[in-house]
């Protein structure tokens, strides 16, 4: 079985470049990898890998899937070519399956009104809803936020640590504001974050989803957390903001991850066009 001692000093190692959220995938995936395999890391064959990746795809796991679990793979065996703990790169010769290319699940405005609709009375998540519509903020980047982060008078977040340890600001409206300002003013908790538990902590990213799953239900069309931040984007592209402002506003490095919704919006403009002819 694998050395957990070299799986944790790969992760000791990355911790500063990562984010908790590519540890968290990196993590499963390894794992999955060699209970599947059941072999040491250094008697891993690219046939191994192989049989992998074709176990996924019979199980009908998507391409995007895929590729983000090889990736956890070849980092990690990257790493060990890197510290001489092998001789050679198994994930070397196994080419990357091409992701799908899907345009991105969004809300329309008005699945967002029967969201807000739905959740109007309730003084936790109206505003956790209102700030990840309005900031585009992933929802580990939501439950990081702390009140000290938040610039009320320019109605901007300061955003510590996004994905790979970047920060940025985030914008947000005016009517996020009120939700925000009425939900502190009747939290009980004393915390640092915006979002907190009962003992001051940061909300757990499992009781957010597990919330969200309970609203898809009963509205009768998904909506998660990363929902609202294609929503967000797709939202502005519609308004036409330049790619560049979505681009830093959402985070991304590569313009290439924000230039989908621009097709998204030509996809979106072309159902307009045949509904009217």
């Amino acid at each position: 079985m694998l050395k957990l001692t070299v799986l944790e000093t790969f992760f000791d190692d990355h911790q500063s470049r990562f984010s908790k959220e590519t540890i968290r995938s990196y993590r499963l995936s390894l794992r999955q990898f060699f209970i599947f395999c059941g072999k040491n890391f250094d008697e891993v064959k690219a046939a191994d890998i192989r049989a992998w990746l074709a176990s996924m795809e019979e199980k009908g796991h998507k391409k995007r899937t895929i590729h983000i679990k090889l990736s956890g793979l070849k980092s990690f065996y990257q790493y060990c070519m890197e510290e001489n703990l092998i001789k050679k790169n198994p994930v070397l010769t196994i080419k990357t399956p091409k992701k799908d290319d899907i345009l991105p699940y969004y809300l329309t405005r008005r699945q967002v009104a029967l969201l807000q609709e739905l959740t109007r009375n309730n003084n936790e998540f109206r505003p956790i809803i209102e700030t990840l519509y309005s900031t585009g903020v992933r929802v580990s980047e939501l439950l990081q936020i702390e009140l000290e982060d938040i610039k009320w008078d320019s109605r901007q977040i300061w955003i510590r640590k996004g994905k790979g340890n970047r920060e940025r600001f985030v914008l947000f409206t005016h009517d996020c504001a009120e939700r925000l300002k009425i939900y502190l003013d009747k939290r009980e908790t004393k915390s640092l974050f915006l979002f907190a538990n009962r003992r001051g902590g940061p909300l757990h990213r499992e009781y957010i989803q597990k919330n969200f799953r309970s609203f898809s239900k009963t509205l009768g069309f998904k909506v998660t957390p990363h929902t609202m931040r294609h929503t967000f984007a797709a939202h502005l592209a519609e308004k036409n903001m330049p790619q560049s402002y979505i681009q830093d506003l959402l985070g991304h490095v590569d313009i290439n991850s924000t230039r989908i919704y621009t097709r998204l919006m030509e996809h979106a403009r072309k159902k307009q066009y045949d509904l009217y002819h």
